[in-house]
């Protein structure tokens, strides 16, 4: 392609709003222009980095035996309140009206669409497994957009379901596709880790997500030092073990703490440390209460409680419902003296607490030589936060964090949504069962920009080979040169004619702009028709590596089958 027949409007400045590299470079390099908060258009560039990854994608389902189809962005109410999530899925859905008053919402994710049509169409286990794909644009009501691509209100995602009459045939298609996503994110070039994760707001369990490393990125993975174990830090178990130290359990006594509300606060107060007090927080876990505690210097994991409770959401209770229920301030909570109707969960660290301290559900008091089991009752379990250094919960190593951009999921559904929608077929013996579900994700325009992020130097961007917009710049020095312009000409129609993608800067610029924005787009190979051009000689630089050879034109062919494969 000539480059003066394509829209690429590089920009020399940095956009002020535009906060990480991947953003600033996208835009600088003319891949893309945001139309309004979260919301962009693909330029020519762009749209040609987003077509290679979703070759890569369709190339990798195709194997993984998933088949490509197309549902409707604009959805029908009545699908997502068959499976409860109208209710659920928050202010992120957008929900319209059309002129007949019926409401809608554009397509955020897919289950409730692709459950409803096997529901319709599939009625034997004859039929079963089936696995089906779409790549399409998805709409989200980000609270706040930013960084680009990576949150963004209207984004394009691959999104597969499968569905099954056993749940070990869901284990073989899972693993399939989790494989699936191995290959097309190293074919990408990305350096990545499969953690395992929380299903959150899509059900289901037995989740893995595909994180990027990065240090922009909004998830954190625990991951061991020695092994190959990694997950999101809300999934990752703690194993570490605590032992009570043997000392004499002192008597119970309330002692008044004015002003003294946080751990830090209170641990100062009676100059001991926070590991000494124990952290009480009441949380509402679907319909009702319940006291968490933790020890004073771990954080509780709020995705951990509402595992435990098998709860739908679980959240802190606000300050105006501790009034209420506990009759005291967030500040003065304890699990001593407690109404009959709260339950109380403990970290297994508190069990080991010896003679500690705790809020005595009373402004301004607490309790000290609290001992659990003595002084309260509670049930124990993994409820905080792993931490750096705690052992891997594989037993091998200890784990440390990094943070990670996520580009794909996988979910083991079951039958949450089968079971809501009555989505079942007659199985051997003629009974009716739910169909078995999974359901895999990635954001593809999440995805471009997660290899921007990635791949880039101080002079702008070095795609990998498999996803760049072109395989080669071919740059003519000056086109009013006859001799620069004949040979760039024919090396332009040769390298076209052995299946190389080529863009050939066929403007009329000086030299230092061709080439900055040469840097700037950052295609893997640059061929400069320059001075030597008469004498049959161009220069070809890695932009990768930065290295530049003079190359003959009759060994040109050779030197970028090597480069480039």
């Amino acid at each position: 392609m000539k480059q003066s027949a394509v829209l690429i409007p590089t920009l020399r400045e940095v956009p002020a709003d535009a906060e990480v590299k991947s953003h600033q470079l996208l835009l600088r390099a003319g891949f893309m222009r945001q139309n309004a908060s979260g919301i962009y258009s693909f330029l020519p560039l762009g749209k040609r980095v987003l077509n290679n990854i979703e070759k890569i994608v369709r190339e990798e389902m195709e194997r993984a035996g998933s088949v490509e189809m197309l549902m409707p962005a604009l959805q029908q109410a009545e699908l997502w309140q068959e499976s409860g999530r109208w209710y659920t899925y928050g202010p992120e859905l957008m929900r319209m009206k059309d002129r007949h008053s019926r409401e809608f919402a554009l397509g955020a994710t897919h289950e409730e669409v692709v459950t409803s049509l096997l529901r319709d169409e599939v009625k034997s286990y004859k039929r079963l497994p089936l696995n089906v794909y779409q790549i399409q644009t998805k709409f989200r009501d980000e609270k706040r957009p930013r960084f680009g691509l990576l949150r963004g209100r209207e984004f394009v995602m691959k999104d597969a379901y499968s569905f099954h009459a056993t749940a070990e045939s869901l284990d073989d298609v899972y693993q399939k596709m989790y494989d699936a996503y191995g290959r097309i994110f190293e074919r990408c070039g990305l350096n990545f880790r499969a953690v395992i994760a929380d299903s959150g707001a899509m059900g289901g369990k037995d989740t893995h997500e595909f994180m990027v490393l990065s240090e922009i990125g909004e998830d954190t993975i625990a991951y061991s030092d020695t092994s190959s174990y990694a997950a999101n830090v809300e999934m990752a178990p703690v194993v570490a073990t605590y032992e009570k130290p043997s000392v004499q359990e002192g008597k119970l006594e309330k002692v008044a703490t004015p002003e003294q509300k946080t751990i830090e606060e209170v641990a100062a107060f009676f100059n001991t440390e926070a590991s000494q007090c124990i952290k009480s927080l009441l949380f509402k876990v679907d319909d009702r209460y319940a006291l968490v505690l933790a020890r004073g210097d771990h954080e509780v994991n709020d995705i951990k409680v509402k595992n435990y409770f098998e709860a739908s959401t679980a959240e802190l209770a606000s300050p105006q419902e501790v009034k209420e229920v506990m009759n005291c301030e967030v500040g003065s909570l304890g699990p001593i003296h407690l109404p009959n109707t709260i339950e109380v969960v403990a970290d297994h660290a508190v069990k080991a607490v010896a003679n500690g301290i705790a809020g005595a559900n009373e402004e301004g008091h607490h309790f000290t030589n609290v001992n659990p089991e003595r002084d309260f009752n509670a049930t124990y379990t993994d409820l905080r936060f792993i931490e750096v250094g705690d052992p891997s919960p594989d037993g091998e190593g200890t784990i440390k964090f990094a943070k990670g951009i996520e580009v794909g999921h996988v979910f083991k559904l079951g039958t949450r949504y089968s079971e809501a929608m009555g989505a079942t077929f007659l199985d051997e013996n003629g009974r009716s069962q739910p169909m078995i579900m999974g359901c895999y994700g990635i954001g593809v325009s999440r995805t471009v920009a997660a290899v921007a992020e990635q791949f880039n130097d101080e002079n702008g961007l070095v795609w990998p080979k498999n996803v760049a917009p072109y395989h080669i710049h071919l740059i003519p020095v000056n086109m009013k040169n006859d001799d620069q312009k004949e040979v760039a000409e024919k090396l332009y129609e040769t390298l076209l004619d052995k299946g190389y993608q080529v863009l050939m800067d066929d403007r009329q610029e000086r030299p230092g702009v061709k080439f900055a924005d040469s840097d700037l787009i950052g295609l893997p190979v640059r061929v400069t028709v320059g001075k030597l051009a008469a004498e049959g000689i161009v220069e070809v630089k890695v932009r990768e590596t930065g290295e530049s050879m003079d190359v003959s034109i009759d060994e040109l062919q050779d030197k970028l089958a090597a480069l480039l494969g």
